[in-house]
């Protein structure tokens, strides 16, 4: 019998830890290729984590809660024959290595840190102290205005007596029951000008008080706590609202050459391909090539330097199943024929219904699109998905009587018509860029040849 190692995977560059939320397999239980083994979260999406061998589970390296590395082993599957070299005889433990500088560098962080606090009082900081807390619990205690003071005091059930999810969470139940006493603060002395060099009179600073709910809660009220991913969200909006100056273009655009053009061709689209044509993958065929025209579109701000991105990777909005929204991304969508295109669309809607996207699928979106009108809106004013600079709404398409011209005269006729949405960061998007773009995306549209052949 030969041992295997699974380790937790690259999730993306700048994915370094996760936290272990379930086990979905115990020692001695079975293992299929592909099968999930567990579960992980970090602060950018929820994912299982499948076995690259067949096998029994051998060992647990982790709990739950535990924060892993990535590349650190978290299970040992024992299974029959090799597995392209990443079979193990026996774990050897890995020395630790103790740098010899540790001690005086630990020494001189208190020294500075008992003299800032001298001058101006214990600084609250969620990533500096002691005792260790995992990114899920720190996330908790921000979004729920914990200081670090009362996270100390929080009991830990998880191994070396770290705070769980559902420790903080407990806590945070029962928060508005216990009265919280400031501790007393002594006045010191202030200390010798010729001792250091700083103030001898500093002001004083308040600490920032945790948030009062101004709700008032009647009964036959229900009360519904926010899923973590639709804290996540929320933060990401509200942050994005306080970052970008955002501005709205509408246009309306007649869609009936592409409407008509669909229903002609998807039933032999789908017998031809095994997939079905729908309208997103048309739209964002016209997004890829009006940001090709307008590179200045496909940009993200940092600071005061403006990062034009390379590639042409659009967002697409996508609605869960509770409710909250997750935004798989097609990489390089201006190299795609319209047919690759629809494969990949139907493809990362199909997974993220079913929660299956993989991390990387969400990430490096350069442009977002978003379609309202599936929901019955005729238009809406999206925000924006940072770190980009633009995001379109796409409203729904309805028949409405319009103006027609002809070379006769103009006529009233039925159109199929939609609006598009554009919101944009108007710190570095001016008006003209922001409705140009997206009138070129109504063009492209508008000018849909109803013979093109796919």
């Amino acid at each position: 019998m030969s041992k295997f190692e699974l380790k937790l995977p690259q999730m993306g560059e700048s994915v370094a830890e996760a936290t272990l939320t379930t086990w979905l397999k115990e020692v001695g239980d079975t293992i299929e290729m592909d099968e999930a083994v567990f579960e992980i979260a970090t602060d950018k999406v929820d994912s299982e984590v499948p076995s690259e061998v067949e096998g029994k589970l051998l060992e647990k390296r982790f709990e739950v809660d535990d924060v892993i590395k990535v590349g650190e082993v978290v299970a040992v599957i024992e299974m029959e024959g090799r597995a392209n070299g990443a079979t193990i005889q026996e774990a050897e433990p890995v020395p630790e290595v103790i740098s010899e500088v540790e001690e005086p560098v630990v020494q001189l962080e208190n020294e500075i840190k008992a003299v800032r606090e001298t001058v101006t009082g214990p600084v609250q900081d969620m990533g500096n102290t002691e005792r260790f807390y995992s990114p899920l619990v720190k996330n908790i205690a921000k979004q729920e205005g914990i200081s670090m003071a009362e996270l100390d005091t929080v009991h830990g059930t998880g191994k070396e007596g770290r705070v769980t999810k559902n420790d903080i969470l407990a806590f945070i139940e029962n928060r508005g029951e216990k009265v919280v006493v400031a501790p007393k603060v002594e006045s010191m002395p202030p200390p010798s000008p010729k001792a250091m060099d700083i103030p001898t009179e500093v002001p004083k600073v308040e600490k920032p008080q945790p948030k009062v709910s101004t709700v008032e809660v009647k009964d036959g009220d229900e009360i519904i706590p926010l899923t973590r991913m639709g804290k996540l969200i929320a933060q990401h909006m509200v942050d994005s609202v306080s970052t970008s100056a955002h501005v709205q273009s509408f246009v309306e655009v007649d869609v009936t050459n592409v409407v008509h053009w669909r229903n002609k061709i998807k039933k032999d689209f789908e017998q031809r391909e095994g997939e079905k044509l729908t309208f997103t993958p048309i739209f964002m065929e016209a997004v890829a090539v009006a940001i090709k025209k307008f590179p200045m579109i496909n940009i993200s701000l940092d600071g005061d330097k403006v990062i034009k991105k390379k590639n042409i990777n659009l967002g697409m909005a996508a609605a869960l199943p509770d409710g909250n929204l997750i935004v798989p991304v097609i990489k390089n969508a201006d190299q795609l024929n319209l047919v690759g295109m629809a494969k990949t669309v139907n493809d990362l809607a199909n997974r993220a219904r079913n929660n299956a996207l993989k991390p990387d699928e969400i990430k490096d979106g350069t442009y977002t699109v978003t379609n309202v009108g599936t929901f019955g809106s005729v238009f809406g004013t999206p925000i924006i998905n940072q770190p980009q600079v633009g995001i379109l709404a796409l409203g729904a398409i309805r028949k409405i009587p319009s103006v027609i011209e002809t070379p006769e005269g103009d006529f009233i006729g039925i159109r199929h018509k939609m609006f598009l949405s554009h919101s944009y960061d108007h710190r570095v998007v001016n008006g003209a860029l922001g409705g140009m773009f997206v009138k070129t995306v109504a063009d492209y549209l508008e000018a849909w040849d109803l013979n093109r052949q796919i």
